[in-house]
């Protein structure tokens, strides 16, 4: 069976290792590319690819079986959309639209139409969190309480978006992905914005959920150290992912509820495969256009992480 071909859009600074990544699985099929000196850069390095000014254009090709967006976040909804209504599949980088109710429309318009809608969350095909979702769901670490997670660094600054949109789409998908897709029952937020107006530099949110769990995610790109961790409280253990080491602890602690006493049973590290996450996410797009599979990433989480994306943005800003 060949391995079906993709058309990338956009080979910027992320667009880059998707090019890059999709040619070494033998599916790049075409690059549409606006800015004259990438499209330069990538002839040279892809010699062969066929490269398109145009974005419409690239779309008309017989080869563009499936499109893969890495365009600014503001064209993904126009973009997907118009992809959608000729018949191709999509893979469409965080955040997957702007606005809640253009995700539901492209959800619901790739369900209609037997369509693959898959939505970039990196760090759903980390095998760190692979194997935490796995662990979780198993029941061995009892029942999960809480979740926080950090991401925060000192970064590059953007005048476009916040520091929310641009690093909590990771952490909200795997606060999902962990929970089970739990339902959203509350949203609170607070953020600063410390060197352009109205443009947040740091962010604290906290969610609720129908089954009494909970959430807090801080991101930050105005911070003196790099820390990008996930903490998951249960009933009787804690387990920690250190995204920088690739290590995931479990510490065998809990508060017991009887005594209010500290049982501290140790902790052990978790010995984790090391395979590039980029890979695995682009390998899995490659085989739900074969399998016609529903994505781990599918329309519908992306429409979860726009929505709480959403809301407290406008909390943000109320």
């Amino acid at each position: 069976m060949s391995t079906p071909q993709v058309v990338v859009a956009g080979a910027g600074n992320w667009g880059k290792n998707l090019v890059k990544t999709f040619h070494s699985l033998g599916a790049l099929g075409g690059i549409a590319e606006a800015n004259p000196t990438l499209r330069q850069q990538i002839s040279e390095q892809y010699p062969g690819i066929p490269i398109f000014e145009d974005y419409f254009t690239a779309l008309a090709q017989d080869k563009a079986r499936a499109i893969v967006l890495a365009t600014p976040a503001s064209t993904h909804y126009t973009f997907a959309r118009a992809a959608l209504e000729v018949g191709r599949d999509v893979f469409v980088e965080k955040p997957m639209t702007l606005k809640g109710e253009e995700a539901l429309w492209l959800a619901e318009y790739a369900d209609q139409n037997d369509r693959i809608l898959m939505v970039g969350h990196l760090l759903l095909y980390q095998p760190a969190i692979t194997w935490m979702r796995d662990y979780l769901a198993s029941g061995q670490a009892g029942k999960v309480l809480h979740i926080a997670t950090q991401r925060l660094k000192l970064g590059r600054v953007r005048s476009e978006e916040n520091v929310w949109w641009s690093f909590a789409p990771h952490d909200i998908s795997v606060v999902l992905e962990l929970l089970g897709r739990p339902i959203v029952t509350g949203v609170k937020a607070q953020g600063q914005s410390m060197v352009q107006n109205r443009i947040e530099d740091y962010v604290h949110v906290d969610l609720t959920f129908k089954n009494s769990q909970s959430a807090h995610i801080h991101c930050s790109w105005y911070w003196p150290t790099v820390e990008r961790r996930t903490t998951v409280l249960t009933n009787q253990q804690i387990l920690v992912y250190d995204e920088l080491t690739q290590r995931v602890t479990i510490h065998r602690q809990r508060i017991n509820e009887k005594t209010l006493q500290h049982d501290d049973g140790g902790s052990e590290q978790v010995p984790i495969a090391h395979e590039h996450p980029l890979t695995l996410e682009c390998q899995h797009f490659l085989d739900c256009l074969t399998t016609r599979q529903r994505p781990r990433s599918d329309a519908w989480n992306g429409v979860a992480v726009v929505n709480i994306l959403e809301q407290a943005q406008n909390l943000l800003h109320d």
